[in-house]
Order: structure tokens, then sequence, then C-alpha cells
């Protein structure tokens, strides 16, 4: 009697097992790497034109967040600071500084100094920097310690799931008004976050999107 499969279908499952592991491995390693922080950016620390140090202007000088990134509150983007913001102090102080050379050049040729922008999101994205600020959001939730940081780097993912955490539960990240752009500040313990959170919560009626079209309009 005949066979009744040919002889080539003896290696099909050996090869459907193969194709299945080779697959596996694929979207595997595609889940892993998208969920490092070398796709994050977590850590990403770029070399600037000129150097600037937070610990110094913020943490030692008691600079506020605003006096630089002056449209904050009412803007959807946070600014740069622009050169002349750098220079109503450099001009005298440090005003000979080789590290502020690129700073110097711009005041003097009237062209923009090219810092290099880290925390952006991508163009597929909408977000509203004076929102989050306005209703509790402290610089501190997305950008980190970065008052005490000599060098600006990515504290954070930035990322979709990471967002919805504060989204699904912003009673956790709330704060008080006169708390927003001080980043040293820290609720006595998690259950006094979550009342205050709550309270805030209710009173400025904060309801964050949770669906695709909240931020991707």
């Amino acid at each position: 009697m005949a066979n009744f499969f040919p002889s080539w279908a003896n290696w099909l499952p050996l090869k459907l097992l193969v194709i299945a592991s080779v697959l596996g491995a694929v979207v595997t390693g595609g889940i892993w790497y998208y969920f490092t922080p070398k796709y994050t950016n977590v850590g990403y620390m770029p070399e600037q034109p000129a150097p600037f140090s937070h610990a110094i202007h913020v943490e030692q000088l008691g600079m506020d967040c605003r006096y630089c990134h002056s449209h904050v509150e009412v803007a959807a983007h946070s600014n740069v600071p622009d050169t002349q913001t750098c220079m109503a102090c450099h001009s005298q102080i440090k005003a000979l500084s080789p590290k502020l050379a690129a700073v110097r050049a711009s005041w003097e040729n009237g062209t923009p100094v090219e810092w290099v922008r880290i925390h952006k999101a991508p163009d597929y994205v909408y977000f509203n920097h004076a929102v989050h600020v306005n209703r509790g959001i402290s610089c501190y939730s997305c950008h980190g310690q970065i008052n005490e940081m000599p060098v600006v780097y990515q504290a954070e993912p930035l990322s979709m799931a990471w967002c919805l955490e504060c989204h699904r539960e912003p009673e956790k990240f709330l704060r008080p008004p006169s708390e927003i752009y001080n980043l040293s500040w820290r609720p006595a313990s998690a259950q006094d976050q979550l009342a205050m959170g709550a309270q805030y919560k209710k009173e400025w009626n904060v309801n964050p999107p949770v669906g695709c079209g909240g931020c991707h309009r």
C-alpha cells in the first residue's frame, strides 16, 4: 500500500517547530528591546554647545525654573532659554569663561545656540506643558531630580505606558500649587500623598484621558 503522505511531510513538524522558535525569538527580542532604557532613552545625556549645571543654578543659587523656562505656565511647550536670558547674568558673571564661548558667539552673531533637546515628545503625541504644571504636576514628575543634575539627562522613559501610570491614578502625583517648582518637596508619607492628591483631583476636576484620542490627535 502506498504512503498516504509524501516523504517531505516527515520533516514538516520539525520545520514548523523551527519557524515557531525563530518567530518567538524575534517577538521576544523586540519586546525586550522596546522596554529597555536604550529604547526609552533613560540616561540620555548629549553633549551641549555650552555646559550648564542645574545643580549650581537651581540648588546652589536658588534660581526658579521659570526664570529660564519662562513659558512653562502659559505655553504648550516649555521654551529653551534664549541667549538674552543667559547673558542677562553672564555679561558680567564669568563673562570671559571659555565654557561660555558658544553663548558669547551667539550674542555677538545674533544666531541661537544650538542646544540639543533632551525631553521632547514625538510629533504624533499631543502634550500641553501648561496644562500639567497648572494642575499640580511638578517638574520633578517628568524630569526627575533635575535641580541636582550637573549635566541634564533623561531620568524617565516618557513612554506611553509611563504616561498612563499618571493618567490612570493622578492622585499619586498631584501636589500643592506652591510646591510645583520646588523639586525637593516630598509628602510626609504615601498615605498623605494619596489623601492630598484625591482632594486636589476632586477640587480641580482632574480627569486625564486614558484613551488613544487623548494624546494622539
